[in-house]
């Protein structure tokens, strides 16, 4: 477990370097991230490389004992590259291209780009691969952020027509795919289909389906060019990218494959903005984050990683993006980190060192004022380097509770919601929220995952049925809970011929005959659950758990099997999962909202979110006699606690 920084001594003073490299290490920090904006000082004219300045930064952080993370610049293409190939710019939705002034303004199928990528990369891996102090590479920086995956370029145009060809081999198998019979939508030739924009009125799902998925591709293409010249120079140093907070738009499991750690960006207080809590809930956390937004991507990515994850950007105060921008609860940083470092972290890299007096962000704060001075977070990261030291957890185990997450399932959700609300981020979060208000650890996983050794597997949002999960299923001998539309889509976005759930009828026998989207404020009342949004016809020889006063049963179940026909609501959530627990032998807890456990090694913390103090003995029993390794058996607002296992 460590601590890191973001760093841009492009930014500063040259005389300032030694001191900030110094003050790094005096409060913790062995990791330090540079490199990821600074194209134009690496390259100011075309063909003149600037490497001298770089070097001096690089050996100034070497001598103070820190490790670098070395940024490839290519989020930041310089205005003379956009001058000299405008055809590199992501265009929008209405043919216009988006221009510089910004950041990511490029488009990932341009060749051209890729072919400036791969030198600029090779030239920094030539010279910074071997050094001592380069332990790792980013490549890029947040793929996708601000909304641009997608171009409609004539690039991307000539991408998505080949991808096509390669996919479906000849013209007649995509028309039957996807269904153009209807509305006499089909097509000749491949070189008939454009990407589906400004249509008259919806485009075809299985077509906007296929997009999504070239479009993801596209990225794992581009970052691919990055990584083969940077193994192929710098061999032994770690590959990364950092991955952002509520951002679906590519399959980051298909990219993880060819990288060595996950990392992601962590702004709890800003993605609790951005996020569809209601009122009273972001008041209420208003300084803290979610209890379970955060975890859960901490959970995502340590998936996406094989095991290997870190935070790279962690918010430090108030940033500069959001609707409003609080500051954090003191104390709130030092939770946060640990939380991350809970899940198994290898490291949490605080964004940025010092505050920037000029330009977009100079809003956001970082570990340092402009001036130098120490802001609040620079003594709560020192008192987290303190505290590790005292601490072996040793890594992170396999947790008893998987959850299956599927970027193409939330594509096609998002395709094709029925509902306004339909949420997909949302659902899957609703059952990971469950698990961990009953104290439970949770895995997120891949639908090809290894599924042994858990006791229970969570497919919150399984529309597309792999073919083999039921067997896998099976031979894992797991208990499973199977939410709402779950198989209803073959791969081609078509509804299965023998009706939704399709392949996962081989676990539960249940026909999902007709689907109801409900408007806010209607309420279907079963027994002590409350369904809204979503409510489904089944047909089944099983008798309901539970049914809506309307005869319309919502939860079906077997021996191994739970089946949810509805938008469950937390009531029915937990009393599903607690049930199943009690059957496997896992003990569960009723934590309040704000209070959160997660197991490292032989070490479990807890975390309050609450901005009031909480006693763990009035959830936790024989919280008085714990091992304490931080803290004790009372969490003040922003507390942490850890305690041995025993």
């Amino acid at each position: 477990m460590k601590l890191g920084v973001c760093y841009y001594p492009e930014h500063w003073p040259e005389a300032q370097w030694a001191e900030d490299a110094r003050h790094m290490a005096e409060i913790g920090i062995t990791q330090v991230r540079i490199g990821e904006f600074a194209w134009s000082r690496i390259e100011p004219e075309p063909g003149v490389l600037t490497f001298e300045w770089l070097d001096r930064a690089i050996d100034t952080l070497h001598r103070a004992g820190l490790h670098i993370v070395l940024g490839t610049p290519t989020a930041t293409p310089p205005k003379w590259l956009i001058d000299a190939h405008p055809d590199v710019l992501a265009v929008d939705a209405h043919g216009r291209p988006r221009r510089f002034g910004s950041r990511r303004h490029y488009c990932f199928s341009s060749q051209t780009y890729r072919a400036q990528c791969a030198r600029i990369v090779a030239a920094l891996a030539r010279r910074y691969g071997q050094h001592p102090a380069v332990q790792a590479w980013q490549t890029d920086n947040e793929y996708g952020c601000h909304d641009t995956i997608i171009s409609y370029s004539d690039a991307a145009r000539a991408g998505f027509r080949r991808w096509l060809a390669d996919k479906y081999g000849q013209i007649d198998a995509l028309n039957k795919a996807w269904g153009n019979v209807f509305w006499s939508m089909e097509y000749r030739h491949f070189d008939e289909i454009d990407p589906p924009v400004e249509t008259v009125t919806e485009a075809n799902p299985a077509h906007r389906q296929d997009w999504a998925r070239f479009a993801s591709d596209e990225v794992t293409a581009f970052d691919k060019v990055q990584t083969d010249i940077i193994r192929a120079h710098s061999p032994g140093r770690d590959v990364l990218h950092n991955y952002m907070g509520m951002f679906t738009a590519f399959d980051h499991f298909k990219l993880g494959k060819q990288l060595d750690v996950a990392a992601w960006d962590s702004y709890p207080l800003g993605f609790l903005e951005w996020a569809w809590w209601p009122e009273a809930t972001k008041l209420r956390f208003l300084r803290q984050g979610h209890p379970d937004f955060t975890a859960f991507h901490h959970d995502l990515y340590r998936g996406v990683g094989k095991g290997r994850w870190q935070v790279i950007e962690q918010q430090p105060g108030p940033v500069n993006w959001s609707a409003w921008n609080p500051a954090p609860l003191p104390g709130m940083v030092r939770a946060w980190t640990w939380e991350a470092l809970a899940h198994g972290a290898e490291c949490v890299s605080y964004f940025r060192w010092r505050q920037a007096p000029f330009a977009q962000e100079q809003m956001h704060a970082g570990l340092l004022r402009p001036d130098s001075s120490e802001a609040e977070a620079a003594y709560e990261a020192r008192q987290v380097a303190t505290e590790i030291k005292a601490l072996t957890p040793g890594s992170h185990r396999q947790a008893p509770v998987a959850l299956v997450f599927d970027y193409e399932a939330v594509w096609a959700t998002q395709i094709q919601p029925q509902g306004r609300d339909y949420r997909p981020l949302e659902l899957v979060i609703h059952f990971y929220a469950a698990a961990r208000r009953l104290g439970l650890s949770v895995d997120v996983v891949h639908p090809s995952a290894d599924l042994t050794g858990y006791q229970i597997v969570l497919c919150p949002l399984q529309i597309f049925w792999p073919v083999d999960l039921a067997l896998r299923l099976k031979a894992s001998g797991a208990a499973c809970v199977l939410g709402p539309r779950t198989g209803s889509k073959t791969d081609d976005f078509q509804i299965p011929a023998d009706l939704p759930p399709g392949g996962a009828r081989t676990l539960i026998p249940i026909t999902v005959n007709r689907v109801e989207s409900l408007r806010p404020g209607h309420i279907e009342q079963a027994g002590p659950f409350q369904v809204t949004r979503w409510l489904e016809h089944i047909a089944s020889p099983l008798t309901p758990e539970a049914s809506t006063d309307s005869g319309h049963g919502i939860w079906y179940r077997t021996e191994a099997v739970d089946y949810l026909a509805c938008w469950p609501d937390a009531q029915l959530l937990e009393t599903v999962l607690a049930k199943r627990c009690a059957e496997r032998g896992l003990a569960v807890l009723a934590l309040p909202d704000g209070l959160r456990l997660r197991q490292r090694g032989n070490i479990q913390f807890a975390i309050n979110y609450e901005a009031t103090p909480v006693n763990l003995a009035d959830y936790v029993p024989g919280a008085t006699s714990l091992d304490f390794v931080i803290g004790g058996v009372e969490l003040p607002p922003a507390g942490v606690a850890a305690w041995k296992l025993r």
